[in-house]
């Protein structure tokens, strides 16, 4: 990559250090992840998808386009999402990282107009084959938002929504399921003793994180999350990001996010998107210290977004 000499004194030495200290914060959590994680997720957590190979990606987007009738939503988008990963989709307003994020449940066939190319596969099942059971999908691949979206119902009614669905109904069995859930999304202390309480009486980062205990009971094995904490405070955010430090040892989990530092923080890999375009994927500590493309550098030095 051609760069001026200013920018390789200033700029550049300037990303180091800030993925240098986010890198090592992130280290302290590393080590208790997958104790974290076993102990708290869900009985799901040993599933194919945290023994399989760390080359077998769980996601895999083949020359995938998105239309809004005639308008490029993503355009010719191929990358691989590796299983148990945090994956961060990066990039300006208006760039398409919500509307791939949003692809990989098919969550947006619900505008319409709404046309695909290409292929996108979850588990190595193309997603959007007319065979595909839409039910199943976002069962497998659940969806947090950037708004905490609890129902108007009780904090247990709404982690057992789900499996209600899929036709669960012994008490014991929902019981079960929910205490596990709420344990994995780091909620269960502090609500216990009052699951009857309403969900929506709860503050916003417990909101989000019983947001986070309905997608796990339907044991998905893609979490997909579009900027879950930017409607957050600072020690609420925190509690989210542990949280998918300790989800990762079982998870696959994908976040949309416009803060820098958190995409450095919780991802391992990072993907760059720009005006509909994937312009850079790969380690997130080589996105932010030594980019191959002139816009990534530009956008995570600040000149651009």
């Amino acid at each position: 990559m051609q760069t001026s000499a200013t920018s390789e004194k200033t700029r550049k030495p300037e990303v180091r250090t800030v993925v240098g200290t986010v890198r090592r914060n992130g280290e302290n959590k590393a080590g208790r992840r997958g104790s974290d994680a076993r102990a708290s997720s869900p009985d799901r957590q040993m599933t194919p998808a945290a023994t399989a190979h760390e080359e077998s990606a769980i996601i895999r987007s083949d020359h995938f386009s998105l239309y809004y009738g005639s308008k490029v939503g993503v355009k010719n988008i191929t990358m691989d999402i590796l299983p148990c990963s945090v994956t961060a989709i990066i990039g300006p307003s208006g760039c398409g990282k919500s509307t791939f994020l949003r692809s990989i449940n098919r969550m947006n066939d619900l505008i319409p107009h709404v046309r695909t190319e290409g292929r996108l596969e979850v588990d190595g099942r193309p997603i959007y084959d007319k065979r595909t059971n839409l039910v199943s999908l976002r069962q497998q691949v659940g969806m947090v938002f950037q708004k905490p979206n609890p129902f108007p119902k009780s904090i247990f009614d709404n982690v057992a929504y789900g499996p209600r669905l899929q036709g669960i109904k012994r008490k014991e069995e929902l019981q079960h399921i929910v205490e596990q859930s709420l344990r994995a999304a780091a909620l269960w202390d502090e609500v216990k003793d009052d699951l009857t309480k309403s969900a929506v009486a709860l503050s916003g980062g417990q909101q989000q994180r019983l947001c986070i205990a309905r997608a796990l009971a339907t044991r998905p094995r893609v979490l997909l999350m579009d900027e879950p904490c930017s409607a957050l405070d600072p020690i609420a955010t925190a509690k989210i990001e542990d949280l998918m430090g300790q989800l990762q040892s079982a998870y696959t989990i994908v976040i949309v996010t416009h803060n820098m530092q958190q995409a450095a923080r919780v991802s391992e890999r990072a993907a760059f998107f720009c005006l509909g375009e994937l312009i850079e994927y790969d380690r997130t500590s080589k996105i932010f210290s030594n980019p191959r493309k002139k816009e990534t550098e530009d956008y995570v030095t600040g000149r651009f977004g």
